[in-house]
């Protein structure tokens, strides 16, 4: 994965939790597994399930989120059930009829493995699937593992928090847009704050980084996901997003998904085409010619300082998008995504950032209260 950035002078080589096999290897000896993992789940550059099945585990099956277990699928792709040959293992999705673990599979397994790689956003799936198989082993008495990473944008916190109307698989907890929690610390949340059924039976362990703080600058040494290719785009990300829920395309089709914007007719000196790529077959406005705004040129380093969501970009769009009336998705998609309608109608009523943030403030004030009683890793 391209980082576009270089890493701060180190000695401290930062691990992630899959890593420190020697805190978990034990727990597996003579168990049938389930892992949680998809094409970013490495223990260096060999893939978790590869090295667990070379040490002599048991791999029973395999749970597959968005994106698949290759991490080849469309954002929103349904997955189907498959037979992995090479590990000689089923892989049950998670993103298609079923987002939570049956009943049925969780009695082949003694114990849950889950090590997936977040980028700290409330509508990135994965932490919703992370909330489903917490559920799920609660609820079946298997003991769930979590591997801990580091979250790339777990320097800062902001956004509304989720009201609970317009929960949905790209919103289930009660937390802001960026959360600033690794997928280790949110666990503890989930289960700290019992936001699962059967709370108190759930055998939780999280296997930590190592050398990790909330203030470094972590670039994952693989996609997280198809769309996003380099650290630019996961620090964009979280701002960018939200115009998935409007009728501006973000790159998906492109080679710079999540640093370009813009649409057909739209105001804008650059130029772009979708097309039909690998994890991105049937974008928004395949083969039509789109306006709109480069942010290539912004370093990673001036995104990372920022710690606050872009919410100007959005602003700006909706004042230059020639038809107003149709900015919005008519399935209102922007609510699901900001957690809130009034991001939404504050942007139709011209409402400034200002404004809009005002909405928030003591929402984030009482989360980051809550945040400091789960932190593993230090911030300064």
């Amino acid at each position: 994965m391209n980082c576009d950035f270089r890493l701060p002078q180190s000695s401290e080589v930062i691990r992630p939790g899959a890593n420190q096999t020697d805190q978990y290897f034990n727990y597996l000896k003579n168990k049938k597994i389930g892992l949680v993992v998809n094409q970013a789940s490495k223990i260096g550059k060999l893939h978790l399930a590869d090295s667990l099945h070379s040490a002599g585990f048991y791999i029973k099956i395999i749970f597959a989120p968005e994106h698949g277990f290759r991490g080849d699928h469309d954002a929103g792709q349904s997955i189907k059930d498959t037979f992995d040959t090479n590990l000689n293992c089923r892989v049950a999705s998670l993103y298609g009829k079923n987002h939570k673990p049956k009943k049925s599979d969780l009695e082949e397994i003694d114990v849950m493995l889950f090590d997936l790689q977040d980028v700290g956003v409330r509508f990135y799936t994965y932490i919703n699937t992370l909330h489903q198989v917490m559920e799920a082993c609660a609820q079946n008495g298997k003991p769930l593992i979590v591997l801990d990473r580091p979250n790339p944008n777990g320097h800062y916190v902001d956004g509304p928090v989720l009201d609970s109307q317009f929960h949905s698989f790209v919103g289930i907890l009660p937390i802001p847009i960026v959360y600033g929690l690794t997928i280790g610390e949110l666990a503890k949340m989930i289960e700290g704050e019992c936001w699962i059924s059967s709370c108190n039976t759930l055998n939780l362990t999280v296997v930590p980084c190592i050398n990790y703080t909330h203030n470094s600058q972590y670039c994952p040494e693989e996609r997280p996901s198809p769309n996003l290719p380099n650290y630019r785009s996961i620090l964009l990300y979280p701002s960018l997003c939200l115009f998935e829920g409007t009728a501006i395309s973000v790159g998906r089709g492109t080679d710079y998904p999540f640093q370009i914007y813009g649409a057909p007719g739209y105001k804008g000196d650059f130029k772009f085409t979708p097309e039909s790529k690998a994890g991105a077959k049937n974008p928004l406005y395949l083969n039509q010619v789109c306006s709109g705004v480069n942010l290539r040129s912004i370093s990673t380093d001036s995104l990372v300082q920022v710690k606050k969501l872009n919410l100007q970009l959005l602003i700006e769009a909706y004042k230059n998008y020639p038809n107003k009336d149709s900015f919005f998705l008519k399935n209102n998609f922007i609510d699901k995504l900001a957690g809130t309608d009034q991001l939404r109608k504050m942007i139709l009523e011209g409402k400034s950032e200002f404004e809009i943030r005002k909405t928030w403030e003591k929402g984030i004030t009482q989360f980051k209260a809550l945040r400091k009683k789960y932190l593993l890793y230090l911030e300064h």
